[in-house]
């Protein structure tokens, strides 16, 4: 049997394409074991804009229904807003029906526990040895459930942001925001208009056809920097299709990097309140600049949501997030959440009176390379463990793959939890320094 290279099981859910690794047979069982799982109760389900999710839905509800649960649907939705439902609702976890920034072919469930987060490697692993196992709940016409439709998640979502975020009073800001036609179109323009600004909507139309890679990093959002400078707005917003992650554009529409996000948040809040920062590995230092101004600590984790919402909850921390521009700001939803974010930013341009370009200058100038390598999966644990050795000497971390710690910056090389390739994220003091550590790691991965 030829292997399957395309699907990808990990704490962000099970990733495949559509029609090559993810077809309904597989998203049923993968469905009835996650409802055997969590137990009998009530399971919200919702998804993204892609012209795969109606197919892949009803094979979710197929399983649910095999395996007597109740579910209530939410349609298209943020991932943020299934989770707050899930979690506001007291039901027994979620599914939402999404493959976030990989391209249009793919599509994906991610497993929500009853508390609104997903499921920790744990978890997974024992899902995904219950899939295997094939022991799933099983009942007879008598006991199959009907569905029902949560209409108002939406609103509900931003009433919770207006109510434990209280906007600064200051000027209408004009705001751009590109949607790349995903799920933060059913939320985004109205949640800005609420907030007091003049938007202009961009690729805000929920129909799955993504006129822009969507993942929202500087290189995709050539349209967004366009409609910036056209309508002389104050701030760009972009979303990836699921709209758990935020990036912005400044005044003078340039990409700033979706690192600023959750720095910019953070300034905001630790402005405000002193406590504990948590984010991942890969997350750039800016956030430790931020905390030491205030005194305050930050905790690292391993990459994936799951793994920095287990943290705060441990720290009792205040904010925190991926410097992939997802912010979680636990007053409101304890996930990932570029509402949260978008709110967030404005009421700091509003308290203080700056614009986007001079709150960047606030912080270090570093300099940061993402880039994704096409290895083998299986070639990526040996390569990882042979810089180790090569790295030896040097201050290392091997908490999640392998990341290399200098005064002047780090290197950061990792299996990815959501495609089958290597991410390698470099970060320096400048630009020189950058091109020095590219090229070493060029030199020994050959």
């Amino acid at each position: 049997m030829k292997p399957i290279r395309t699907l990808k099981v990990s704490i962000s859910g099970v990733r495949g394409v559509v029609g090559d690794s993810l077809k309904p047979s597989l998203i049923c069982r993968f469905t009835r074991a996650f409802a055997t799982y969590v137990g009998k109760g009530d399971i919200v389900i919702g998804r993204d804009t892609r012209r795969s999710g109606e197919m892949v839905e009803y094979a979710v509800r197929a399983g649910l229904l095999a395996s007597g649960m109740s579910a209530t649907t939410v349609g298209i939705c943020p991932v943020p807003t299934i989770q707050l439902a899930v979690k506001n609702r007291r039901c027994r976890g979620g599914i939402a029906i999404t493959a976030s920034h990989n391209p249009a072919q793919w599509n994906a469930l991610k497993f929500i526990k009853g508390s609104g987060h997903f499921l920790n490697q744990y978890q997974s692993e024992e899902l995904l040895a219950l899939y295997h196992q094939e022991e799933f709940n099983e009942v007879g016409t008598e006991k199959i459930r009907p569905f029902q439709h949560y209409s108002d998640a939406i609103e509900d979502h931003i009433r919770e942001i207006k109510e434990r975020i209280r906007p600064a009073s200051g000027p209408r800001l004009r705001v751009v925001v590109d949607c790349c036609n995903g799920a933060g179109s059913v939320m985004s323009p109205g949640l800005l208009r609420e907030l007091g600004c003049e938007v202009i909507e961009l690729h805000c139309e929920p129909n799955g056809y993504f006129p822009r890679p969507p993942e929202p990093v500087p290189a995709n959002l050539t349209d967004l920097k366009k409609a910036v400078i056209e309508h002389r707005a104050d701030v760009g917003f972009a979303q990836d299709a699921d709209a758990d992650r935020l990036a912005i554009v400044s005044e003078k529409g340039e990409a700033i990097g979706e690192e600023y996000t959750l720095a910019l948040c953070t300034l905001h809040i630790l402005s405000h309140e002193r406590g504990t920062v948590a984010c991942n590995l890969s997350t750039s230092r800016m956030i430790d600049d931020i905390a030491g101004r205030f005194g305050c600590p930050v905790l690292r984790t391993k990459i994936g949501e799951v793994n920095v919402t287990e943290k705060m909850l441990e720290a009792d921390a205040l904010i925190g997030g991926e410097g992939n521009g997802g912010v979680i700001f636990p007053r409101v939803n304890m996930a990932r959440d570029s509402f949260v974010a978008m709110t967030l930013i404005l009421e700091l341009m509003r308290e203080r009176g700056q614009t986007v370009s001079q709150l960047t200058r606030l912080f270090p100038a570093y300099r940061m390379d993402k880039a994704a390598l096409g290895i083998h999966p299986h070639r990526i644990s040996n390569l990882i463990d042979d810089l180790a050795v090569i790295y030896s000497n040097e201050e290392t971390n091997n908490l999640d793959g392998l990341k290399i710690e200098r005064p002047d910056g780090w290197i950061h090389l990792r299996p990815s939890n959501t495609e089958p390739i290597m991410r390698v994220v470099i970060e320096a003091k400048d630009q020189a320094t950058l091109k020095r550590y590219q090229a070493e790691i060029a030199e020994k991965i050959g």
